[in-house]
């Protein structure tokens, strides 16, 4: 797969204002043609000076039938996103145009030196780690790392269960919100236990809904309302990254980052 690290190295090109010479930055230069587009490789010569420099040499990716303009502006930072998308529509070779109008592109797209990380979350209400994990991806700020993310969600409302944890995610009967009598079923976690034995003794029932049980795969990212169990661990067998309940993006961020340069080390 040739994916350009930065569009600042792909150039644009339908006539020779300066000849035979192009962008010193370029290493690769889209070229409009009678045919369609034509995508090159192009090496400047690196003695030269000014911002136009000679080639020293040129050769053609894909051309023609090959080559497939995106219809749609995108996000060029979100550059898994941009590698299915390439897959999705079947030619050798997609460009893309981004929303400031610069310009990429993805030849014979290939997933398979991404690392795939595992999201698991829960709702309701919102899965806020997932949902959080998907609007940075969409923003770009996971294209440097090369990753891919699967989400594995459990519908918390599907659980045979008497007393659920919070009013927040819509239950009518509560532990924060409710008294409780004995001999309930809880889905909570271990907080929720201690909740629990704290007020009202141990005469109950917990279905465990903690996010790190439903962990059977690596690498992994998960939440946790136990403070004590954040940061890069292992729970399952499993190597993974566990941040708080109500953490920030940017600590979401850095735990993936954290996660992914641990995991490629090894």
């Amino acid at each position: 797969m040739i994916f350009p690290e930065h569009c600042k190295n792909v150039g644009h090109a339908s006539s020779k204002p300066c000849d035979d010479k192009v962008y010193f930055l370029s290493r690769y230069l889209l070229r409009d043609c009678e045919g369609g587009l034509e995508v090159l490789e192009v090496v400047p010569d690196p003695a030269a000076k000014g911002m136009m420099r000679p080639l020293l040499s040129s050769r053609v990716l894909a051309a023609g039938k090959e080559v497939y303009r995106y219809p749609e502006k995108v996000n060029l930072h979100n550059r898994t996103r941009l590698v299915e998308l390439a897959l999705e529509s079947g030619y050798r070779c997609t460009v893309f145009t981004g929303l400031d109008e610069h310009q990429t592109f993805v030849l014979d797209p290939d997933l398979s030196g991404f690392l795939q990380v595992h999201v698991y979350d829960v709702t309701p209400p919102r899965p806020a780690l997932s949902s959080c994990i998907r609007e940075l991806e969409a923003a770009g700020m996971f294209g440097p790392l090369s990753v891919q993310f699967c989400h594995h969600l459990r519908d918390v409302s599907q659980i045979p269960a008497d007393v659920f944890p919070c009013r927040a995610a819509g239950f009518t009967r509560t532990l924060d919100a409710d008294p409780m009598h004995g001999g309930e079923q809880v889905a909570g976690c271990l907080t929720a236990s201690q909740f629990f034995t704290e007020c009202y003794g141990n005469d109950f029932t917990l279905i465990n809904i903690c996010p790190l049980e439903l962990v059977t795969k690596e690498p992994f990212i998960s939440r946790c309302c136990r403070s004590e169990r954040e940061g890069i661990t292992a729970w399952n067998g499993c190597a993974g990254a566990v941040v708080h309940w109500g953490s920030e993006p940017v600590k979401i961020y850095e735990a993936v980052r954290d996660l992914v340069r641990r995991w490629r080390a090894k």
